[in-house]
């Protein structure tokens, strides 16, 4: 069936854009639904034309669609799809993203720059999206740039859990590669019961994706060295990072990250690096050519539907996918 229905006659429908097919296929599976039937196509000129091919008036509506290159392209035909539903009298639409575009453009650093963040989020509200479901967002702030509820869910348990049955906890060390991370470490550090380190780092604020590592604060001498971020873009704040951990004793060193943007040169120095293992998530899709030995990579779909569950009968997302639980 292409949806759920409630003795209430409550509808949940489930509809997926063409970015990452494969994750809506997997969700839908979770959920024991099918997808909504869904013509989706580019006229010549680039513009995307968007209609499906069943009544949805009154659903209760989940479009999902990770925004993954080119980015432009999915959060556009996400934008037209919550239109579309909005036209067709869907009852509430919800904008399934796992990955949430421009969340690194989260605030100002310098003069005469967007927030780009901010646009995003008013972009959806403006087609129509009553609630954004996301997963581990860059900035938590961005949480309040969407005018109605935003259900951040958390990698954590996912990544810390396979991490825990893996390793040996009493050589952990967990590394922050910079002091944005540290929160996100310090509550991998107390899942886990390991000690906590940060790498101190100076980015060149004209020169995008170039990181130079200084120093690592804390004793790593001897230790598996988790290092956790939400993102690996192009790796180099990564590798970067494993080398100083290295440079300063480790034995090990293991990368986790949510999601596995690998941009540009990042499989290349990831597979020549001296890093055992990197764990990520499926919230971005990896092609088979962008896939490497060291690459672990975990499904982030049955945490999306238990959350699309508990937001269809109204139960509670925050009980389920806190990441201090």
């Amino acid at each position: 069936m292409t949806g759920i229905t409630t003795t209430g006659e409550k509808r949940l429908v489930l509809i997926s854009g063409r970015g990452y097919p494969e994750l809506a296929q997997e969700v839908a599976r979770e959920l024991g639904v099918e997808l909504v039937d869904t013509t989706a196509y580019d006229f010549a000129n680039g513009e995307i034309y968007v209609r499906f091919q069943e009544s949805l008036r009154g659903c209760d509506a989940f479009v999902i669609q990770s925004h993954t290159a080119p980015i432009n392209q999915w959060v556009m035909e996400q934008l037209i799809m919550t239109d579309a539903l909005k036209r067709a009298s869907a009852k509430r639409i919800s904008c399934v993203m796992p990955f949430y575009g421009y969340a690194r453009q989260d605030k100002k650093h310098r003069g005469r720059e967007p927030i780009s963040a901010r646009l995003m989020a008013d972009l959806f509200k403006a087609a129509g999206a009553d609630r954004l479901i996301c997963v581990d967002l860059h900035a938590a702030q961005i949480q309040g740039y969407f005018d109605g509820p935003v259900d951040h869910l958390w990698a954590l348990p996912l990544l810390a859990g396979y991490v825990g049955s893996r390793v040996d906890r009493s050589s952990l060390t967990i590394v922050s590669p910079d002091a944005g991370r540290v929160r996100v470490a310090d509550q991998w550090s107390d899942k886990l019961g390991a000690p906590l380190a940060i790498i101190h780092k100076r980015r060149d604020p004209n020169v995008p994706n170039q990181v130079k590592v200084h120093e690592v604060v804390g004793d790593v001498q001897g230790r598996t060295c988790v290092l956790v971020d939400d993102m690996i873009d192009t790796a180099g704040t990564i590798c970067q990072a494993a080398d100083a951990l290295f440079d300063s004793g480790a034995a090990d060193v293991i990368v986790t990250a949510t999601h596995a943007v690998l941009s540009g040169p990042a499989v290349d120095r990831l597979k020549n690096s001296r890093i055992s293992e990197v764990i990520v998530t499926n919230t971005l899709p990896i092609p088979e050519e962008r896939q490497f030995d060291q690459l672990t990579v975990l499904s982030i779909a049955p945490l999306v539907a238990r959350a699309i569950r508990e937001v269809f009968d109204d139960g509670s997302v925050t009980s389920l996918f806190d990441g201090n639980v």
